[in-house]
């Protein structure tokens, strides 16, 4: 790891603009990328307003936009002074082996401003990566006086031209509308499609602000962050959560920042987390036969965990359910033992209002009763006080050496990096909520952009009541775009054949590609795609590769160049895909550069793998 820093007095700054890393001119500061195709610019006004913009080379991103934070009535930008600035460049790896890629780079130049408006001092900091800046803001409060509440802020992107936005809120469908006519806010992240550009925005390391959404500000084209329910309460040494802006010319170049958040928060001092084992689980009916089954159809299958979802304590929202005794139905001893002795391990759902009370009982408990992990049910990431007190019981259930998976409207913001435990969230309109195939192929552009999602994979199987009641209420897809969509989704603990009795899965052949995928990966590509129309994904794990394409509402047609493939290697490709209501499974042996055909059918999809020989 290689880590450059240095700092610069406000005099020295100004004499840098030979040096491309950072420059001032123009009554403006400038920090490059380190190919320096991409800068940051901020400014004090002629209203004496801090402003920013954002450029590709030389072409506007982000035009000048306003900064700042509103603490109580008044704008904490206006009659801004620049006092002192602050430069480095850090440039470093970090291994990751709970994600899309087994190591993760992180390379970027970073500018640090002090400033005082009227009395007030703040700083703003900012990081400036190859495609894509974050920033955040700081404030610098005295003990002694009272912290500022921060009702709204100022932050805004001004775009140069027409624009569109996917807009969605929490885990609805997506809308796609023009900036100039929007009237609903919109989830971060956002996507953003103009003429030959793709921007993402969105943030990260929130851990103690409110949730905040991108809504329309003043002039056509220009967004600003709101907030969705509440005002943020700061203490002495406050930070926002970072701000990010990533762009690329084609759809599939944003999925490079979907580790961005990871790169922005702050690892853990290292220490033992080979505990923490991603997977694959079945959720289990309410019996202890029926845990016996998950069990042994998990080992037969490949799969690391069953789950206990809600009622296994009893009814989840009553107050006098307590979640430390189970329900007659489950011998939880007995299931546990057992699932241990098959290497399968046992996770359990608690919803937020045993949680709110009893975290600090179960957590210890649990932990004695060999549990492997947590379900976090309907917890508040809306507000300040819901995603504070969410964040302190992530830590808990780390400090307690239990993996957790957090559900309903959570959406990440890279905190796993500091609680590796925290392996997955829903924030995502999934199975449960019958999505169709507009919706899954607008995911990997939009919410998969912030990081793992647990999608809760629904699948037919020999039960015709229980197949027939999910394709009218869960599935409007094919079995194949199912199998291909479990590469495509990113989860490292993937939840596959939700709601399904695991006896009734009989067809092995269909079955048999789940048995097979991993759920964390060595090395990610994404090959073609289009939001809301198609996407093609590569991914390595070992020396083995997975690719999932699928399609929306039109037919999709395509030939891939399997370029990534090792030159002179022969690899055995499996390719599962749609025959009428069945999967059907053709073999052959290809090299690197083979085309690979995409031939899919309306709402469909293809899984494919190729093993090295």
């Amino acid at each position: 790891m290689r880590k450059i820093f240095f700092y610069l007095s406000l005099g020295l700054f100004f004499a840098l603009c030979a040096k491309p890393a950072y420059c001032y001119q123009n009554n403006s500061f400038a920090a490059y990328s380190p190919d320096q195709k991409t800068s940051f610019e901020i400014k004090v006004d002629e209203n004496k307003n801090l402003v920013y913009r954002i450029l590709s080379s030389g072409k506007i991103i982000i035009d000048w936009s306003a900064m700042g934070l509103v603490p109580g009535q008044k704008l904490l930008s206006k009659q801004t002074k620049i006092l002192k600035t602050r430069a480095r460049e850090v440039d470093e790896r970090f291994a990751w082996p709970y994600g899309e890629r087994d190591s993760i780079i992180n390379h970027h130049n970073e500018i640090t401003l002090d400033c005082r408006a009227t009395d007030v001092k703040y700083t703003i900091i900012a990081r400036i990566f190859d495609g894509s800046v974050a920033f955040r803001y700081a404030l610098v409060q005295k003990k002694s006086t009272t912290p500022a509440t921060i009702v709204d802020e100022a932050t805004s992107f001004n775009l140069p031209g027409q624009f569109k936005v996917y807009q969605y809120n929490q885990e609805s469908v997506f809308t796609e509308t023009a900036i100039s006519e929007m009237t609903k806010t919109s989830d971060l992240p956002s996507t953003l499609v103009g003429e030959g550009i793709y921007i993402s925005i969105g943030e990260a390391d929130n851990s103690s602000y409110t949730k905040a959404i991108l809504k329309k500000a003043e002039g056509q084209n220009t967004l600003k962050i709101g907030f969705l329910k509440d005002s943020v309460h700061t203490t002495p040494s406050f930070q926002t959560p970072w701000r990010t802006i990533s762009f690329s010319r084609d759809a599939i170049g944003l999925h490079q920042f979907s580790d961005l958040p990871l790169r922005l928060v702050d690892a853990k001092p290292a220490g033992a987390t080979n505990w923490i084992k991603p997977g694959k689980l079945i959720r289990s009916s309410l019996s202890t036969q029926a845990g016996l089954d998950c069990i042994d159809f998990a080992a037969s299958h490949n799969f690391q965990y069953i789950m206990f979802d809600a009622g296994w304590y009893g009814p989840e929202f009553k107050k006098e359910s307590d979640a430390t005794k189970v329900i007659a139905a489950i011998d939880m001893k007995k299931v546990i033992e057992y699932g241990k002795s098959k290497g399968i391990g046992v996770i359990l759902y608690v919803n937020r209002v045993a949680l709110q009370t009893q975290i600090d009982q179960v957590l210890p408990l649990y932990k004695s009763w060999g549990v492997a992990g947590l379900k976090f049910g309907f917890i508040d990431g809306l507000s300040q006080s819901g995603i504070k007190w969410l964040v302190s019981a992530i830590e808990k259930v780390y400090q307690h050496g239990l993996m957790l998976n957090i559900h309903d409207n959570y959406k990440p913001t890279g905190l796993s990096r500091t609680y590796p435990n925290l392996l997955t969230q829903e924030g995502i309109r999934g199975n449960e909520n019958n999505p169709d195939a507009y919706h899954n192929m607008m995911l990997p552009f939009t919410r998969f952009l912030a990081g793992a999602a647990d999608y809760t994979f629904c699948y037919p199987n020999s039960n015709r009541n229980f197949s027939d009641n999910l394709l009218k209420t869960k599935l409007q897809v094919s079995k194949g775009q199912q199998l291909a969509l479990s590469v495509i989704y990113f989860s490292p603990i993937q939840a596959i054949l939700w709601y399904g009795n695991p006896n009734d899965y009989k067809n092995e052949i269909e079955t048999e590609f789940f048995k097979l995928v991993p759920t964390t990966w060595n090395q990610t590509q994404y090959l073609k795609g289009e939001p809301g129309k198609f996407v093609s994904v590569a991914r390595r794990k070992n020396d083995n590769w997975y690719i999932g394409s699928a399609c929306a509402e039109d037919r999709w047609e395509a030939d891939i160049r399997l370029d990534f493939l090792s030159s002179g290697q022969k690899y055995k490709m499996t390719v599962y895909s749609d025959e009428g209501q069945e999967i059907i499974k053709s073999q052959q042996v290809i090299e690197k550069d083979f085309l690979l055909p995409i031939r899919l059918a309306p709402k469909s999809g293809q899984a494919v793998i190729l093993e090295k020989q």
